[in-house]
């Protein structure tokens, strides 16, 4: 570790020389947040704003300071974030397209054209084994034309008829995840005059090819609202309410089962769940209850050939798969086990096709993909540690293929189709990563001991020539740890700019993710969610003791309730990293998780606790973020928001960093960068979303003293 100690010595950041320049102070207006367990005082309430059309001016010119100040101390690394964004740009092959897939006679596909920040949608007819070569390509929807002249635009999803006649879709034009759902005549080409404004994504077509069911959001909170059908050509006031969820701490969605026979309601919580239907060829049926709630039992049914398919954790913690009778899908004395439950594999999904089941497994915190009932084998089932295999696209259950994907974190995404009949596995298509060469990479699979005992998945990358396990890389360790997400080492096209100036990456696959299982997913959450710091705390000093890192040069990363991670971390241990990135950071957990007007917070109490119960209140409390900021060093930060973002409102991260900027004792750099004009996953283009990512890595680069070039290729 010497080696690491000279050579920090010898590094100065562009950032620390930059410190001369004031940051904006935001000014003290005490404000009392009251609860049934206490009262708090929140000095910088008077940032919040509801409107969802404008922020007061105060707001506004505070915000407008923050991003001033943060491009003041930026400046002096434009040149490196410009050869960042020409690096990431150029491994991107700008005329692109995805694989197409089959759905009722058609073969789907979006395609990018040379420049254009968004993709097409296109259909050509074909049989259930492959496109007719012959048949005319057809331009659905235009999403570049959309887009022309809007700050923000995204497709959110696309529905298109049995009859491949109509097409719907809901789109975002303010970052706000609030869509209009529109639809078009695929014959014609004609905009229908039907527009449904506040809706959720998901939308499912009826039989008769008229019909559509979609779902209205709650106006306050922007989440599950009642679920509605509407008849093309008819007044939408009069569309019909099919079913309104009372209880509001649960999710609502719609979709149409494989076999087309029904539309599917599904209700969701953290630990409850029931499924309706409503028959296809009859819309304006009443919707039935498939399988009713209960407490702690957590499913999801799928229809195909006369039964339903269920994935249930009722009598087995990692999920099981049963056969129920259509006739009466709710009657535990007639399920058929399809797949037993198992301790050492969580079963994730699955899928229907007329030929049998596919199943998406992970075990060892690797996901994996396989057939039931079947005597075709999927030749990636032996890919090694570290390396994710998952059910790809797969919409028609009449399909001839199965599809799946393969990467890891140093692999460009690969997309097979397996033929059912004949057992081949097909490679439809490797993303093209211009300029990459897999060989000069790396990836591996480390196991770092836990305080109390666990062992924690880590999965590593790093370029083979540029970075060696000798204690003196500059390391970047990233983390989320919520909702029982699992992380797989996914490939992305710009993380070998980091990699080339000798950066290692790490993912830690941190308590509260499910990357071991749901016993790994419930012992991050509620009241055991300072597992989840803790396992980001041990998993970095396990790495540095590896030689994985120089101490001194070691990062962190999180967004969202990875934010949260990265919050509680700098609280924690922050003297472990020279800087920190927070994205769309849910940093102000008590104050929001009390205030049931904010979108997610009552469907989330089941995640986090509710602080209305003593408990819970005084436990979150003791984590939350923003509420432990203490007067003590703290770590570089660069910290994010969407003026318009719905999940983690913009207010949380910017009273984070006013607040922190108060009492910290530090002169590191604390940088806040609000996007005004998207939401919770920024910029919406995808050449516009390289600038923010060429600032995160502009950042850690400088702070790293890390060469703003690649050196050359030995």
């Amino acid at each position: 570790m010497l080696k690491s100690f000279i050579l920090m010595t010898l590094v100065t950041s562009t950032l620390a020389v930059a410190q001369p320049l004031t940051p904006p102070v935001a000014p003290v207006l005490p404000h009392v947040v009251k609860s049934p367990r206490g009262e708090r005082v929140d000095e910088y309430h008077w940032l919040r704003d509801d409107d969802a059309r404008a922020k007061r001016p105060e707001i506004l010119q505070h915000l407008e300071a923050e991003n001033a100040y943060t491009d003041a101390m930026l400046a002096p690394l434009a040149e490196l974030r410009r050869q960042l964004v020409a690096e990431m740009r150029g491994r991107i092959v700008e005329d692109d397209s995805t694989p197409p897939v089959y759905d009722q006679g058609f073969w789907y596909w979006t395609e990018f054209k040379t420049g254009d920040e968004y993709p097409r949608l296109m259909r050509r007819r074909g049989t259930p084994e492959r496109p007719e070569t012959k048949a005319p390509r057809e331009l659905l929807l235009d999403q570049p034309a959309r887009a022309r002249g809007l700050a923000y635009y995204k497709v959110a999803s696309t529905a298109v008829s049995p009859d491949g006649r109509w097409l719907a879709w809901t789109e975002d034009t303010a970052g706000r995840r609030v869509h209009t759902l529109r639809f078009r005549n695929l014959v014609t080409g004609q905009d229908h005059a039907d527009a449904i404004p506040g809706v959720l994504e998901e939308l499912a077509w009826a039989n008769d090819n008229r019909t559509l069911f979609y779902i209205l959001q709650d106006p306050v909170t922007l989440q599950s609202g009642p679920v509605y059908r509407h008849v093309l050509g008819t007044d939408t006031k009069t569309d019909v309410k099919v079913y309104d969820e009372d209880d509001k701490t649960l999710f609502t969605e719609v979709r149409r089962s494989a076999s087309g026979r029904f539309v599917v309601i599904d209700v969701r919580g953290t630990d409850t769940a029931e499924t309706l239907a409503v028959p296809a060829d009859k819309p304006a049926a009443a919707a039935r209850v498939v399988l009713a709630r209960r407490e702690q039992v957590r499913h999801r049914a799928d229809h195909l050939r006369g039964r339903w398919v269920v994935r249930t954790n009722e009598g087995a913690l990692n999920f099981r798969l049963v056969s129920a009778p259509e006739r009466a899908p709710d009657v535990r004395s007639l399920w058929r086990t399809l797949l037993p439950g198992r301790e050492l594999a969580k079963l994730e999904a699955f899928v229907l096709t007329t030929r049998g089941i596919a199943v998406q497994e992970r075990v060892d915190a690797d996901v994996r993909v396989r057939l039931l009932g079947s005597g075709a084998r999927v030749a990636a089932l032996a890919a090694p540690a570290g390396t994710a295999v998952t059910l790809g696209d797969n919409r028609d259950a009449a399909a001839a293929h199965l599809r799946f994907d393969v990467t890891s974190m140093v692999r460009p995404t690969a997309t097979y189709d397996l033929h059912l009949q004949s057992g081949q596995a097909v490679l439809r298509k490797e993303k093209l990563v211009p300029g990459y060469d897999a060989a000069l990479y790396a990836t591996t699979r480390l196991w770092a001991p836990s305080r109390d005992g666990k062992r924690i998945p880590v999965t590593l990358s790093w370029r083979r020539d540029r970075a060696q396990a000798d204690g003196s890389a500059p390391m970047l360790v990233l983390g989320y740890g919520s909702y029982g997400h699992s992380i797989d080492p996914h490939f992305s096209s710009n993380r070998p700019s980091l990699m080339d100036r000798g950066f290692v990456v790490a993912f830690a696959h941190v308590r509260g993710g499910a990357d071991l299982g749901e016993a790994w997913y419930a012992d991050g959450r509620m009241m055991n969610k300072h597992n989840s710091f803790n396992d980001f705390v041990d998993a970095t000093q396990a790495l540095l003791q590896a030689g994985w890192g120089a101490p001194g040069r070691v990062f962190a990363q999180g967004g969202s309730a990875g934010g949260l991670l990265m919050g509680a971390v700098a609280n924690q241990a922050g003297a472990l990293y020279r800087g920190m990135v927070l994205d769309v950071p849910f940093v102000d957990v008590v104050t929001t998780m009390l205030d049931e007007t904010i979108p997610l917070t009552a469907n989330e109490w089941t995640q986090w606790g509710d602080p209305r119960q003593k408990a819970a209140y005084d436990y979150m409390l003791g984590y939350s973020p923003y509420d432990n900021i203490q007067a003590k060093d703290y770590p570089a930060m660069l910290v994010t928001t969407g003026l318009w973002d719905s999940q983690v409102q913009y207010y949380e991260p910017a009273k984070y960093v006013a607040r922190l900027r108060a009492r910290k004792t530090d002169r590191n750099p604390l940088l806040l960068a609000v996007n005004m004009q998207a939401g919770h996953g920024g910029s919406s283009g995808r050449f516009e979303f390289l600038n923010e990512v060429a600032r995160m890595y502009a950042f850690l680069i400088d702070l790293a003293g890390a060469p703003p070039r690649p050196t050359a290729t030995r």
